[in-house]
């Protein structure tokens, strides 16, 4: 549909019409600062004007070549007669970005709405990828309420050393744990660092940018089948453009993110993250997007998904699995899974296609069974991830199942407690730490408030002591993150966190704790008089910030069981004013 076809908008109701048709001095001065960027008026008068909203950077690998895909997006607009205006905006690149990109999601939201509300914009093409920037943009063009359609990144190749395939962070992981064993040489070690990642994108393992990027497509704000289309492969540059045209249509049809994003499209999403064996991270953002939203979407809608949806993805770091996101799109990518899966979706859902999710994965083919499971023979019969509640955690915790050792879904042992991560680090590596595999080790003052930002601690290093035993798992909880692409028997998330005096801060060395993963239950095994005395003793940690936004984000940021957005972002704190005539 091209403007000539259009059916609800008219270029007299465009937004940015407001901006330059008025008839008045501010439109007159408005429409010469367009002409001091070379711009004719017959280039944007009576087209929508679109943002193509681009988290590129130098710094940003998984991003590196939206430099060039951009204009591949500014094409499709103006196939579709749209006029484009690129919008550089906060880039997260979660491997770099310190001490956390979560500490920065948020801004990155707040950055993407008021860039989107303060501009003459009709819609929105948000160009994401790597883990934050994926809710970030989401969330900012939830807010903001203009017609807007998500461009993944995509995966990056197959990383790949002496013959074998690697997978981005899975990988890492093992590698530096055979090097601290002495299993592997320095020069092996170096050899895993130079093929493990060739080529711009995301993550090519199941971590939060694959997850993410599938479950935006499930909850229908991707094109179909976009989100797993390898970064480098043509057909992304021809998704970019297609993308670009399509949003030209939304804003004539008027389809703004509510007219998707309802109460079902999360629960699709939801649906969808657990038969993809989905990051822990997936579970903060789904709920933080839905808010934004106006739904309630709770950690109780996850543990009911969990109880029911198998994981039929068998993409690393899942299990003992061989495969990577590459694998996943020759064997027919998220269409496929989705039409696979789809007894347990609502398929009437609206897409950004303008069609429902149903017609969007009607007549799917799954090409590799192994890659892509039936339903009959899964990778783990139940969701990826649990939700357990307990005296440890009475908001809740998640620990991802599909990933960790079966002999730690049910586990009774000594707590092991650290107050900060380089607390841990001090002792990690020594000959003479006294701990066993049957310790669990607990990190706290890590969690939203306390990390601050929530890094992506929680899979505490296995003790090198203990890797050189042949240690492969133990239990570690933390109120922190992991990767998506780690592994490992690891509660996370705790709520409430320790910095505000969650339970957690309450432990002590020595506490046994158990894990009931079928009861989803985590229990501190002390008795409730005990942790009142302590908690009489139990004084705050300093604060984290005294000033800027570290200071913003420390006053309003809520926990992790809530999603972790800023408590006056979330769509229950107030509604947007209507935009005043002051043009």
């Amino acid at each position: 549909m091209t403007a000539k076809t259009k059916t609800t908008m008219t270029p007299e109701k465009l937004r940015s019409s407001r901006w330059f048709e008025a008839g008045d001095f501010r439109s007159f001065n408005h429409r010469s600062r367009m002409m001091q960027n070379g711009y004719a008026i017959e280039e944007w008068k009576g087209k929508p004007i679109i943002a193509i909203v681009n988290t590129w950077s130098d710094l940003n690998a998984c991003h590196g070549h939206f430099k060039a895909r951009v204009e591949d997006v500014k094409r499709g607009i103006l196939m579709a007669g749209g006029f484009p205006v690129e919008i550089p905006t906060l880039t997260l690149y979660e491997t770099i970005v310190k001490p956390s990109a979560m500490l920065y999601r948020n801004l990155l939201a707040i950055e993407v709405e008021e860039m989107a509300r303060c501009h003459p914009l009709d819609g929105l093409v948000l160009m994401g990828g790597c883990d934050k920037t994926v809710p970030g943009l989401l969330m900012g063009a939830t807010s903001a309420g203009l017609p807007s359609i998500f461009v993944p990144a995509g995966p990056m190749l197959r990383g790949i050393h002496k013959g074998e395939f690697l997978g981005s962070g899975s990988d890492a992981f093992k590698a530096w744990d055979e090097f601290r064993a002495g299993e592997i040489t320095r020069e092996e070690l170096d050899g895993v660092c130079d093929g493990i990642a060739r080529s711009y994108g995301t993550c090519m393992t199941m971590g939060t940018a694959s997850t993410m990027a599938l479950v935006t497509e499930a909850l229908g704000m991707v094109l179909p089948g976009a989100s797993s289309i390898p970064a480098v492969d043509a057909n992304h540059q021809r998704m970019c453009s297609d993308s670009g045209r399509r949003i030209v249509d939304m804003v004539w049809e008027d389809v703004t993110p509510d007219k998707i994003m309802t109460r079902s499209a999360f629960i699709n999403a939801i649906t969808t993250a657990m038969a993809i064996g989905c990051s822990t991270n997936a579970i903060i953002h789904i709920i933080a997007q839905a808010r934004r939203a106006g739904h309630n979407i709770s950690l109780d809608d996850f543990e009911a998904a969990s109880r029911t949806v198998p994981v039929v993805a068998n993409i690393r770091p899942n299990g003992t699995s061989k495969y990577l996101m590459e694998d996943f799109y020759y064997a027919g990518g998220t269409k496929a899974l989705l039409n696979r899966i789809r007894d347990y979706l609502d398929l009437n859902q609206l897409t950004v296609s303008g069609k429902t999710l149903g017609d969007n994965i009607s007549g799917a083919m799954v090409y590799h069974d192994d890659v892509i499971r039936p339903l009959d023979n899964p990778i783990y019969k139940e969701g990826g991830l649990a939700v357990l509640k307990g005296n440890l955690a009475p908001d809740g915790c998640v620990i991802k199942v599909s990933a960790c050792s079966p002999k730690f879904h049910k586990h009774t042992g000594p707590a092991i407690v650290f107050d900060s991560y380089p607390e841990f680090k001090k002792v990690v590596d020594s000959d003479d730490f006294d701990v066993t595999e049957d310790h669990i080790l607990i990190l706290r003052n890590a969690g939203p408030k306390g990390g601050p930002g929530m890094p992506e601690w929680g899979m505490l290093p296995i003790p090198t002591k203990l890797v050189k035993q042949g240690v492969k798992d133990m239990l570690r909880i933390s109120d922190a993150r992991m990767s998506g692409t780690s592994y490992g028997a690891c509660v996370l998330h705790v709520s409430p966190e320790a910095y505000i005096g969650g339970p957690l801060a309450l432990v002590e060395t020595g506490d046994t704790i158990s894990i009931d993963v079928a009861a989803r239950a985590l229990t501190l095994n002390v008795s409730a008089e005990e942790l009142q005395q302590r908690r009489e003793r139990w004084t705050q940690p300093a604060p984290r910030f005294g000033r800027g936004y570290g200071y913003i984000y420390s006053q309003h940021v809520n926990q992790a069981h809530t999603g972790c957005d800023f408590d006056c972002l979330e769509s229950s704190f107030g509604t947007n004013p209507q935009e005043p005539d002051i043009f």
